[in-house]
């Protein structure tokens, strides 16, 4: 099952969301996600989080659609982010994409991503989506849907990663290991089409932006 997941991180331009808003089996709300939900005419099926940044509007909104609500207390152990995770987990899904994951919050980014490897790591596939990037979580093997020119960066998230192989890259790798505290494989460029990330061991975020970067 395709789940979206709809954060309250940075999202930019929300024209450029609205041709990707169908052919996901659920969306899951979380928080103040739901206002971007509203503002793009997008239905919740659930909203989950302790409520202190989504709007009336969107609470009313999204209970006229038939969501489902959440509500968990402020102080808690879990993220609002991880317990949109925990439900689509249960829920059976098999790919994540999630929109407004990242943003300002340098803390809540890079929580979100480490949070969702733990998914990655049981078969199902995660994409951070935004107009400016993609981060795509990797732990066997991609082809990056870019084009010659592109910037790509290859994060580590663990300790380590192995059977690290780039294909059409500017910089390959074959059966390479990338050290979780030394980041050794970031801004390299697309040089072919149809290029390759495998990944043996450990999961990787490929952080793909359009367009080679000064």
């Amino acid at each position: 099952m395709r789940f979206l997941l709809m954060a309250n991180g940075e999202y930019g331009e929300l024209s450029w969301y609205r041709p990707f808003k169908d052919g996901f089996d659920r969306i899951i709300c979380i928080d103040g996600g739901t206002d971007q939900a509203m503002a793009m005419g997008m239905t919740p099926w659930w909203v989950v989080g302790d409520m202190d940044s989504i709007s009336e509007e969107a609470t009313a909104y999204a209970a006229s659609r038939g969501a489902a609500f959440t509500v968990v207390p402020r102080e808690k152990d879990n993220t609002d982010f991880q317990l949109a995770l925990e439900l689509a987990e249960k829920d059976g899904a098999t790919s994540i994409i999630v929109w407004g994951g990242i943003g300002t919050r340098l803390d809540h980014s890079l929580s979100n991503l480490f949070s969702a490897t733990r998914l990655v790591l049981q078969g199902i596939e995660v994409c951070f989506r935004s107009p400016r990037e993609d981060v795509y979580l990797v732990s066997r093997h991609l082809v990056v849907p870019g084009k010659v020119g592109d910037t790509v960066s290859l994060i580590t998230l663990g300790d380590e990663a192995g059977g690290i192989t780039l294909r059409g890259f500017q910089y390959p790798l074959a059966d390479a290991v990338l050290d979780g505290r030394w980041q050794c494989a970031v801004s390299n460029v697309i040089v072919e089409p149809y290029p390759e990330v495998e990944v043996g061991s450990g999961v990787v975020a490929v952080i793909h932006y359009q367009g080679e970067l000064p």
